[in-house]
């Protein structure tokens, strides 16, 4: 019998898989209390978290929302602990690297901030890709109100040559690590 408050999905509409998602849930937990017997789990590893879709799954946004709730307490504890190992100087200054390396790909004229898929295969939508990526140039530029949680929910459509996936999904990645970096310890 789970213990997870997650709604389930009804009729044809498909939702993550329950197993997979209690036994993520559950490591996650070990290893936020450090009880992993060694495994460890980051941030990262969270944001990279996914699950097989099915019939009778949780709902996904329920447990997305909870997946982003538990990446800013791994990300709080990481940067901590990156703190306490640099001190605030040397923190701060990598943190100020990795956004300058973000902000470098992002201010790329529109329609060539990212490499492309290939004339056959199909990428993200190059619009809606740099849509987000200007709203991120507001936040890194001039301090522009945009919440890790607007840019973990950030999702495009498919076109023929579009924006290499993975390239875009890497680089939202670093921003949300920036974005975690730099907010206070609630």
């Amino acid at each position: 019998m789970s213990s997870t408050p997650f709604p389930r999905t009804t009729g044809r509409t498909k939702g993550y898989e329950r197993r997979s998602v209690d036994s993520f849930l559950a490591h996650a937990r070990s290893a936020f209390e450090r009880r992993s017997d060694g495994v460890t789990l980051t941030a990262d590893d969270i944001r990279q978290a996914a699950f097989p879709l099915v019939k009778d799954g949780y709902e996904i946004a329920p447990v997305d929302a909870a997946l982003g709730r538990i990446e800013d307490a791994f990300a709080a504890r990481e940067r901590d602990a990156r703190i306490r190992a640099v001190g605030v100087d040397g923190w701060v200054e990598q943190a100020r690297a990795t956004a300058q390396v973000v902000l470098e790909r992002i201010s790329r004229p529109r329609t060539h901030r990212f490499r492309r898929a290939g004339l056959l295969r199909y990428g993200y939508r190059i619009d809606e890709v740099d849509l987000v990526t200007d709203k991120l140039v507001g936040y890194f530029e001039h301090g522009d109100r945009v919440t890790p949680e607007q840019v973990r929910a950030a999702a495009f459509r498919m076109q023929r040559n579009g924006y290499a996936e993975e390239q875009v999904d890497a680089v939202l990645d670093a921003v949300v690590e920036v974005m975690l970096a730099v907010t206070p310890t609630r």
